[in-house]
């Protein structure tokens, strides 16, 4: 898989356009941004995905999200704005280090509706059945 990307960047931040760092996270413009002034946090300790990450060190990403959003929102005033974390695949990660995009949105931007249609066929019945199944897991 060669080295981590986003570990290159922790290790020497004059790699990318850094935004904002604090002690946990770095924020930095991405190569190829989705929208202008779309900015992805990444932690500072390799993960392949926040599934590795401990509760706290996700807090900590999570704040940094925050700060970055609010400073992004603050700047751009952009119509509305998408944090995305993919974890996995077939969610469309391709670099395995933990890392949420913040992507500032504006009506007819390149980025489009990336939502399938929203015309699916609902069973109720299997819809309860999940939501019992969910439930039960989360008292374990």
């Amino acid at each position: 898989m060669g080295p981590c990307p986003f570990c290159a960047v922790v290790a020497d931040p004059t790699r990318a356009r850094v935004v904002h760092e604090d002690a946990h996270t770095l924020a930095f413009f991405p190569l190829t941004p989705a929208t202008w002034g779309h900015t992805m946090v990444v932690p500072r300790v390799h993960s392949a995905d926040i599934w590795e990450m401990g509760e706290e060190e996700v807090g900590h990403l999570t704040r940094s999200v925050l700060t970055v959003g609010r400073m992004l929102r603050s700047v751009l005033a952009p119509a509305g704005m998408n944090i995305i974390n993919s974890a996995g695949r077939a969610a469309t990660q391709t670099v395995f280090h933990t890392h949420v995009h913040l992507v500032p949105r504006h009506h007819g931007d390149p980025m489009g509706d990336f939502w399938p249609p929203r015309e699916a066929p609902r069973d109720e019945a299997a819809l309860d059945e999940l939501a019992d199944r969910l439930r039960t897991a989360g008292l374990a």
